[in-house]
């Protein structure tokens, strides 16, 4: 297979096999882009089809060294904080590629719904268009450039933020700055997200409809510490504040499915929690649950089993499965193989991911609240949370107060025992699903991993290995690489 010479360039090469030399493409096709129904079409390829959770989780601290299981350069190298030696589904490189693929399928519908005669059908379009954009870009500055800081954004080398479709093939860019690359996000987000129009799409949840494109805004402005703004898009993920109808049912619906029936509803789009979900070339479906760094017995006590703050038994007790030797795992990743051809023995693995969820934007949110210091606001988000997990919950002896934070945390500082409960209860709500390292990013926390040989592996706070790597290939087009 061909590498992306030209992570923008792709866009001459959507829709075409990748294993074709480039001159070999037909010519750019961007004139059958004549309507607005076309043009939204091509959105469903602006999403990024490359799956973050086998790198993202791997680097995080929520997976051990098991001594044993299966060996794959996307679980060892992020383990084992080193730069990750493959191109392929689930690295960095090919999660790169794919972003800046959504980013050229983005570009290009921008480009026929500003040039069309008729502009003002297509705002939609637009507005989908922008907020694709948006997202791809900010994954990109999370996962390959250091995290927003306000103090150092300014000086800290961003991610190159493209904004036209390509017509050469060597195009040279920038990466200017992190602060840069907020300020274009944040501009397509707050001109995208007015245009978004969810009559136009026959499943919402596969494209950015409006409760997906304000969850995506409270993460954003967590990131860029606007708490808010992240209130002020949160409360139009929930209008009626209606936060447990839209919860997953862990401990009513869920509890009582086979871990196959949960597998096959965890991601569906007709799932209310699901707010925007994408199809990913992905083997993450197959390998999470015996790769060798992963969840094992003692990292499940710590993370799904042991005591909280309610006072109850977390619900993922329940839910939680092993397989042979020391492998555990909920069972939310599923694996759809899609054959080249109805009689064809090779295909693709896929992986349905949600993006953006109602459990996310929950945690946002209060988040937010504990750092605006609006406590009381914090426990009623946690508290919805806790009566849709905790077993036999029962608000007369579950219900989380102050005095139960400050006694179970052992603290008198009520603000840091709140956040302490809201990152618990995140941590264990997306375990596997590799969104432990965006908090990890974000309060800039070590990370600890022991081998099964003895050695104690430390990713310090001011690591650069924290910071993914600009793969090879991006040099081409005068991409400086992180430091190392």
């Amino acid at each position: 297979m061909e590498k992306t010479l030209l992570y923008a360039s792709v866009i001459l090469l959507m829709g075409v096999a990748s294993c074709k030399k480039f001159l070999e493409q037909p010519p750019d096709n961007r004139a059958v882009l004549n309507s607005p129904e076309k043009v939204a079409q091509l959105l469903g390829t602006a999403y990024p089809q490359a799956n973050y959770m086998a790198f993202s989780e791997s680097i995080s601290d929520n997976v051990a060294d098991k001594g044993i299981g299966t060996l794959d350069r996307t679980n060892i190298d992020p383990y084992n904080f080193k730069d990750v030696a493959n191109n392929e589904e689930d690295s960095p490189e090919f999660y790169w590629n794919a972003c800046y693929k959504a980013i050229a399928a983005a570009n290009q519908a921008l480009e026929v719904c500003v040039n069309a005669k008729d502009a003002q059908n297509y705002s939609a379009q637009k507005g989908e268009a922008l907020l694709c954009r948006a997202y791809a870009h900010f994954m990109l500055v999370t996962f390959f450039s250091k995290v927003y800081d306000p103090a150092t954004a300014g000086a800290d080398p961003g991610i190159p933020y493209v904004l036209k479709p390509e017509k050469v093939v060597f195009e040279q860019y920038e990466r200017k700055t992190v602060q840069y690359v907020y300020e274009m996000i944040e501009k397509d987000l707050t001109e995208g997200l007015p245009l978004i129009d969810d009559k136009f799409y026959s499943v919402p949840r596969y494209h950015f409809n409006k409760a997906a494109a304000h969850a995506f805004a409270t993460r954003f402005y967590l990131f860029k510490r606007q708490y808010n703004k992240v209130l002020e898009h949160a409360a139009k993920v929930f209008p009626n504040n209606n936060v447990i109808a839209m919860l997953r049912p862990w401990n009513t619906e869920y509890r009582i499915l086979t871990y196959n029936e949960l597998w096959a509803r965890y991601a569906k789009a007709t799932e209310a929690a699901n707010l925007l979900i994408a199809e990913t070339r992905s083997l993450w479906g197959r390998n999470y649950i015996g790769i060798r760094y992963g969840l094992d017995a003692q990292k499940s006590n710590e993370i799904l089993l042991a005591a909280n703050v309610t006072g109850g038994t977390r619900v993922f007790r329940y839910q939680l499965y092993t397989i042979g030797t020391n492998n555990y795992f909920l069972p939310k990743v599923n694996e759809y193989f899609v054959r080249e051809s109805v009689n064809a023995e090779i295909g693709y693995p896929y992986v349905m991911v949600p993006l953006l969820t109602a459990e996310e934007v929950l945690f946002n949110r209060a988040e937010a609240n504990v750092l605006l210091n609006n406590i009381n606001d914090v426990i009623k988000d946690m508290n919805d949370y806790a009566s849709t997990r905790i077993y036999n919950y029962n608000a007369a002896t579950h219900t989380i107060t102050a005095n139960r934070l400050r006694s179970f945390y052992r603290t008198n500082d009520l603000q840091q025992a709140a956040l302490t409960a809201v990152m618990e209860f995140k941590r264990a709500e997306f375990v596997q699903e590799g969104m432990r390292w965006f908090d990890l990013l974000r309060y800039k926390v070590p990370v600890v991993h022991p081998t099964a040989e003895g050695e104690t592996l430390m990713l310090k706070a001011d690591d650069p290995m924290r910071v993914f790597q600009i793969p090879d290939v991006a040099k081409r087009a005068g991409i400086a690489q992180n430091p190392r």
